[in-house]
């Protein structure tokens, strides 16, 4: 009886025998060492390595317009000329694609710019011209008019001797500096100049506007092979940005010039055509020179009509200004020329300083397309990270 409970055994222990046996299991094989982590990726070398690129873009552009200064015979008409080349270019690529030959549309639309300037000037200049004087006279009664009424009410506690006093010694201060005795002295230099550059101006837009993708083409390839890509890319969104602020900025400054016009001659203030032509060309200077010429707008209506004439030319100069910088400029110059207030006030300081009064109206498009050419290889530089640095 004892044997039956061991056959059962043994039979399993026969069965245990029979039964295939489970596949070793391999032995773990070592983990593949991570990749090391780039220094970019490092929030505190990243930042490092941002703040020196823009300071040395910002080195890059001091040398820059030292060297635009000291040859600037040939380096003015060059960049002047991009300005009209961006807004005459679909004139002239329209002809061209109605069969007529690259040179001859190139020609018409030089003509059909010299044209138009030539009879703008005609038709304004002169009566600008003859009513300069009276101008002048207003503008210094208004500032007549302002000092005597600080001088009766002494708002903030200020002094109008002492504001005299100081505004003459600047005055001093600059006429023995010897800069005007200087410009009185080369007149007839400044003007073989500038008709040196106008000339030259003319020729440079009429080949920028016949061979543009060549030259554009030529620039590109002085780059190495593997960045020419690049280099296409930051030229395409510097064109876009040149073509869009200046098209967008006449635009604007033609806006401010005509609807502060409008205003002052409802109002009855005089010498509205020379106001308008300062408003124009100060809007070609953005916040600072729309500024500086309804100052001027004001100033003469007080002159003229007085304190409350002036203070509705500042609210409707106001009025103008602002509808424009929130709702024309915006439309018309969209992101290309995408600037903080206080970039733009820096560039036409900086500007102003280094090139006078065409570093000014240089500024601001320059400082925009270092701004979009760094915006293009920030991207390119966060495209080129490591997934896993990303994510880290």
């Amino acid at each position: 009886m004892r044997l039956l409970p061991r056959k059962r055994s043994d039979d399993r222990a026969d069965r245990g025998r029979d039964a295939p046996s489970a596949p070793p299991i391999p032995p773990p094989t070592p983990a593949e060492p991570a990749a090391p982590r780039p220094l970019t990726a490092v929030p505190l070398v990243r930042a490092g390595v941002i703040g020196w690129s823009v300071i040395g873009v910002l080195a890059g552009l001091v040398i820059l317009a030292y060297v635009a200064g000291a040859l600037r015979l040939v380096v003015i008409p060059v960049i002047l000329a991009l300005f009209p080349a961006a807004l005459l270019a679909p004139v002239s690529e329209w002809l061209q694609r109605r069969n007529v030959p690259a040179a001859v549309a190139s020609l018409l639309t030089l003509l059909l710019f010299i044209g138009v300037l030539a009879g703008a000037i005609t038709l304004i200049v002169p009566q600008v011209q003859a009513e300069i004087p009276a101008l002048t006279e207003s503008v210094e009664q208004g500032v007549q008019d302002v000092q005597d009424y600080i001088e009766e009410t002494q708002p903030f506690g200020l002094d109008m001797a002492t504001i005299v006093e100081r505004a003459q010694g600047l005055q001093d201060e600059i006429m023995s500096s010897g800069a005007l005795q200087t410009g009185a002295i080369g007149a007839a230099t400044v003007a073989a100049e500038f008709t040196t550059m106008l000339l030259l101006l003319l020729v440079v837009l009429f080949f920028y506007l016949k061979d543009g993708a060549q030259i554009a083409g030529w620039l590109r390839d002085l780059f190495p092979r593997r960045t020419r890509s690049d280099a296409q890319a930051i030229g395409e969104r510097v064109w876009t940005t040149v073509g869009a602020y200046f098209r967008g900025q006449l635009t604007v400054a033609l806006f401010d010039a005509v609807f502060i016009g409008v205003g002052l001659a409802i109002l009855g203030v005089p010498l509205v055509l020379p106001l308008a032509v300062l408003v124009f060309i100060g809007g070609l200077f953005p916040i600072v020179g729309a500024v500086v010429a309804g100052l001027l707008a004001v100033l003469v209506a007080l002159a003229d009509a007085g304190f409350l004439t002036a203070l509705i030319t500042l609210a409707i100069v106001i009025g103008v200004q602002q509808v424009e910088g929130n709702v024309l400029a915006p439309l018309v110059l969209g992101k290309a020329t995408e600037l903080h207030p206080l970039a733009v006030i820096l560039a036409l300081t900086a500007g102003g300083v280094l090139l006078g009064v065409l570093g000014a109206f240089l500024a601001v498009p320059v400082a925009a397309s270092a701004a979009r050419g760094i915006g293009y290889v920030r991207d390119r530089a966060g495209d080129s990270r490591p997934a896993s640095s990303a994510d880290g």
